[in-house]
């Protein structure tokens, strides 16, 4: 029988220039008087206070080198033992080549490494730990380097300024207002055969589930150089998403035999205040089991959740058979909860660049 892969390193990386909240509603400032809109109004419904923000001009494949290097550093692997390399962001380069060949060639892999982008909205890095799952188990690699580099600034730095438009109303800025809920960051993990990292972190399966039906509720693509335009109806998302949410958290239950009562922890994608709580409330999952790292880092697409799974095992001082619940939920929409059992051989951290 093949066995699962185990996490043997994960290790996220964050920009250390920091783009508060309060800062941008003064930017915002001239919109809010024409429209009355109260200050303040953006952290109270996102719980947002902060997020990070790259330089002008950083590229997704330069924000997953350092993560890549970062997670190599931890990591008890040697390059060569790395099979394959997947970049898992939303944020690419270009169309190509992969960015994933930007990140190949910066970290110094060999000609036996291959290397290929996975994109998925938010769940493109668990998808990504999804599939090097599938080929370490059926033994067409030993170890696979997951990287993701999202750059949101962008999108932000263009969002506030077409929100200065006096042609806006009340109405039309609701489509802009998920945009203002993203910071930027980078996450690397590198998954492994059993053998090599006995007391890693082992992948316990989980489940996946669709539903196409709402693929227009979020919906990004290039705008100018170097920039981003998103539209995002977030009440209609939220709505959308939490119920995918919940009957998708019925099949992982069924698959892996997990309850909500099993748990040690439960890491899920980090949108704001709103989505937590509904989704908390709707799967039944005990809120003090949760570890959020969204009111100082933000929505960071792909790189959320992973990141915060980090962050997460030092803060909480995760032991060895911790049961860890990974919600993760992206546009389009799709849902994968993933079930994680904590292996004290696991290296992890997250650091400042």
């Amino acid at each position: 029988m093949p066995e699962n892969a185990v996490v043997e390193s994960i290790q996220a990386v964050v920009p250390r220039e920091v783009l508060t909240t309060e800062e941008m509603e003064k930017r915002l400032a001239p919109l809010y008087e024409r429209l009355r809109l109260p200050e303040g109004r953006l952290e109270l419904m996102t719980g947002i206070q902060e997020r990070r923000v790259w330089p002008k001009g950083t590229r997704a494949s330069e924000a997953s080198i350092q993560a890549g290097r970062a997670v190599l550093e931890k990591s008890s692997l040697a390059l060569g033992d790395i099979d394959l390399v997947i970049h898992c962001a939303v944020c690419r380069d270009r169309l190509e080549p992969a960015t994933a060949a930007y990140v190949h060639g910066e970290l110094g892999l060999s000609e036996k490494t291959g290397f290929m982008d996975v994109s998925n909205a938010c769940l493109g890095f668990l998808n990504g730990m999804h599939l090097a799952n599938g080929l370490i188990a059926s033994g067409q690699a030993r170890s696979v380097l997951l990287v993701a580099g999202e750059n949101g600034r962008p999108l932000v730095e263009n969002t506030l300024a077409a929100l200065l438009d006096p042609q806006h109303t009340r109405k039309s800025i609701k489509p802009f207002f998920a945009n203002l809920t993203i910071g930027c960051g980078a996450v690397g993990a590198i998954l492994c055969r059993p053998d090599l990292c006995p007391e890693g972190s082992v992948w316990q399966g989980g489940a996946f589930l669709a539903d196409s039906r709402y693929n227009r509720l979020c919906e990004g693509d290039s705008a100018e150089a170097d920039g981003l335009a998103m539209q995002t109806d977030s009440e209609e998302l939220l709505v959308a998403g939490v119920d995918l949410a919940k009957r998708t958290w019925d099949t992982f239950t069924e698959a892996t035999g997990w309850s909500a009562d099993l748990l040690h922890h439960s890491i899920c994608h980090q949108v704001g205040a709103a989505h937590r709580a509904k989704l908390y409330e709707t799967l039944g999952l005990a809120r003090e089991k949760d570890f959020s790292t969204f009111p100082f880092l933000g929505n960071i697409g792909s790189v959320s959740l992973p990141l915060t799974l980090a962050w997460a095992a030092g803060e909480r001082n995760f032991a060895a058979g911790d049961k860890i619940a990974l919600l993760g939920i992206g546009s389009g929409i799709s849902c994968q909860m993933a079930a994680l059992e904590w292996g004290a051989g696991t290296r992890f951290g997250h650091s400042e660049v």
